[in-house]
């Protein structure tokens, strides 16, 4: 366990699954936590009770609100990007409103997020983006959208890596495959197929995502930057 002590983390996406389990750490490790949801507030209500941490609602979908919410938490220590969304369907028959909302939460959320915790975080500070496998690697039809997101991440990173760096500011992307929530369950009608294409034959936990994003946060990353981490059992091998 890494000691976090008086250190400031918000977490974007917060209330569920991997993001509850990252907020979860994070409070276990000894920081001042806070967190956004939107769609799961009684979800959220519960989580900041047992943790004491702090919830606010904010729609990772409008920008202002997001950079509003980044901005009003001062300086933060460690900002984690956990919000996204994903659709499923056929490129040619999906809406193409619900695409451009996708976009917003999944790519112009993390990279303004980003850009307003780095005016105000501290030499050391760490900027963490949950993205996917499927960043790297598309096995099925019907998920242009959410990979052509996920991919969008790694450019962030590695750009942002450059404009941070010399202030000691590092960002990184933390890739999972096939991971137990609610969105995914790890019996779901869907586990055998991903499992095939897997080494290690089972969903990933949360808490094993939390546990990566809890080292990339700590002293021992200091020099990672602009790099993905995948955790997904080699789903993506």
């Amino acid at each position: 366990m890494t000691d976090f002590t008086n250190k400031s983390v918000l977490v974007l996406g917060g209330s569920r699954g991997i993001g509850a389990a990252i907020v979860r750490r994070f409070v276990a490790d000894g920081a001042n936590v806070a967190f956004t949801y939107s769609g799961s507030p009684e979800a959220a209500r519960q989580l900041a009770t047992e943790t004491g941490s702090t919830a606010f609602s904010t729609d990772s979908a409008d920008r202002d609100a997001v950079i509003a919410r980044v901005r009003d938490s001062g300086p933060l220590d460690v900002l984690v990007v956990n919000s996204g969304i994903a659709l499923f369907g056929d490129a040619l028959e999906q809406d193409p409103d619900a695409i451009d909302r996708l976009f917003r939460i999944n790519v112009h959320a993390p990279y303004h997020a980003s850009v307003e915790a780095a005016r105000q975080m501290p030499a050391g500070g760490r900027i963490i983006v949950i993205g996917s496998v499927n960043g790297d690697r598309m096995p099925l039809p019907g998920m242009a959208s959410y990979a052509l997101s996920k991919s969008a991440l790694q450019g962030l990173a590695r750009g942002l890596a450059r404009d941070f760096g010399p202030r000691g500011i590092t960002i990184n992307i933390v890739q999972p495959g096939p991971i137990d929530t609610d969105a995914n369950p790890a019996d779901g009608p869907m586990k055998d197929l991903m499992h095939s294409f897997m080494a290690i034959k089972r969903h990933g936990r949360p808490e094993e995502v939390a546990g990566m994003v809890a080292w990339l946060a700590g002293p021992e990353a200091g020099f990672v930057t602009g790099a993905m981490h995948t955790i997904d059992g080699a789903f993506g091998a």
